[in-house]
């Protein structure tokens, strides 16, 4: 996640009881935007049956959201540190807000994915801000830490909560209502906001790179535009083949624009470092196996085994916890063994997960799926304290804090394929025929796992 504040001015000093309301605050943020990716997954296929569209126009239901909050994580943090933090955040909840309304009124698919990129804009501007202004507000390196770990399990709490809240919103109200609650969270956070948070800045605001910001919306949009649409307009097709082009010339003058840059969206000498690459392609992957995993298990379960959006939605109630019990805890192995035996613990149980559902029809025993989602939250849990620490470990903050920043977009770039891939496997398929269509799925799973083993291989040990 984007650690801006790695550069931040000295924050004014505030009482113990004020910087733990201001966790709080910010908080809530990280999990509106986590609670609405997952309330949306788990409602895909009632918004499908309402708007009368299919699985691939659903993958940009969610891949709209993902790659405009991908393309605009880092700008914003600049945005943040220039016009104000606590300006930004509150943009940011109004956009977002509004959008959600736009949601829920969406009479077409093409409104509503217009609505969702707009969505996404604005949750670039909360939860990379709303840490900034955590970490400012907490001084004390210990205290910050706990908070982090804190900011840490508000993920898996989102997550526990999104599946099983959206399910039976779902069931009482209907697919819009999962984007009706947002209005009140937004309400109640920007009153919080105007109470409790005080402005802060950074201590030098860097110039925008438009330039480089334009170029990589464009790659990101072409890239996971193709993996999408891919299957329909065929792989060679001269549609295809133009795409490619067009994203290799996107990626090329996105490389010179921030070579010759003074001041560049994405520092390219990060990537000379094999810990810094092997830990964005890690944060890609965990996510690529979340969000197969919640897609594929979604469109099974419901249509499939005929289980209804509640039902499906309680089912993650094990990856939720053992996401949410993991991720203090892998804070603290880090901070005393160091990355590489979290990033060890991922790895395998990760892929443990995968494995235990690539055999999976449509009579395989509940538990089996269970024990899967248990085992694959486990994972995630313990991957993204020791993801962070490789991807800034031994770096000056002038550029841990860009560091961080990108390893958090490569895990929105993570999200967006994670739908993608696991969309165009399923594309089209009749219900009784999902369980084999899925099984590539969790080979990918299975394999984003095995790959953070080697990624743990990368890490720095402890000093």
């Amino acid at each position: 996640m984007p650690t801006q504040s790695l550069t931040a001015a000295p924050p004014a000093p505030l009482s113990s009881r004020r910087r733990w309301t201001v966790l709080a605050v910010c908080a809530l943020s990280m999990f509106l935007v986590g609670v609405d990716a997952t309330i949306v997954n788990v409602g895909l296929p009632e918004i499908g049956r309402g708007l009368d569209v299919g699985t691939r126009g659903l993958e940009w239901v969610v891949d709209a959201y993902t790659v405009a909050m991908a393309s605009l994580l880092i700008v914003s943090g600049a945005l943040a540190d220039r016009f104000g933090r606590r300006r930004v955040f509150r943009c940011g909840l109004l956009v977002f807000g509004l959008a959600s309304l736009v949601c829920a009124l969406a009479p077409s698919p093409g409104v509503l994915v217009a609505a969702r990129a707009v969505q996404g804009i604005g949750a670039s501007m909360l939860s990379p801000v709303a840490l900034a202004i955590v970490v400012n507000a907490m001084p004390d390196p210990r205290e910050r830490a706990r908070a982090i770990g804190v900011w840490a399990s508000v993920f898996g709490l989102s997550m526990a909560a999104g599946p099983v809240t959206g399910g039976a919103l779902i069931a009482a109200f209907g697919w819009r209502s999962v984007f009706w609650v947002n209005a009140p969270v937004v309400v109640l956070a920007l009153v919080l906001f105007a109470l409790f948070v005080p402005e802060s800045r950074g201590e030098r605001a860097r110039r925008l790179d438009l330039p480089g910001q334009l170029l990589l919306t464009v790659v990101l949009f072409l890239a996971i535009g193709l993996l999408i649409e891919g299957p329909r307009i065929g792989w060679t097709s001269p549609a295809a083949l133009t795409g490619y082009a067009l994203t290799a010339a996107a990626t090329a003058g996105f490389v010179r624009v921030e070579l010759r840059c003074e001041e560049p969206l994405m520092d390219l000498g990060l990537f000379r470092r094999p810990p810094f690459v092997t830990a964005v392609l890690g944060a890609t992957a965990v996510f690529v196996a979340l969000n197969m995993t919640l897609l594929l298990s979604t469109l099974y379960l419901q249509q499939t085994r005929g289980w209804t959006p509640l039902a499906a939605g309680a089912a993650t109630l094990p990856m939720a916890l053992g996401a949410t019990l993991c991720a203090p805890w892998s804070g603290v192995l880090v901070g005393r063994v160091g990355p590489r035996r979290p990033l060890l613990l991922a790895g395998g149980f990760t892929a443990a997960g995968g494995l235990c559902l690539i055999g999976l029809d449509g009579d395989t025993g509940v538990s089996r799926i269970l024990l899967a989602f248990l085992l694959i939250g486990i994972g995630f849990g313990f991957a993204n304290a020791p993801l962070t620490n490789t991807a800034v470990g031994g770096l000056p903050p002038s550029r841990a804090g860009v560091a961080g920043a990108i390893t958090s977009t490569s895990r929105q770039v993570g999200v967006a394929i994670g739908i993608a891939v696991a969309g165009g496997l399923v594309a089209g398929t009749a219900p009784a025929g999902l369980p084999a269509a899925t099984r590539p799925g969790w080979l990918v799973v299975t394999a984003c796992g095995l790959f953070l083993l080697v990624v743990a291989r990368a890490a720095r040990p402890r000093s």
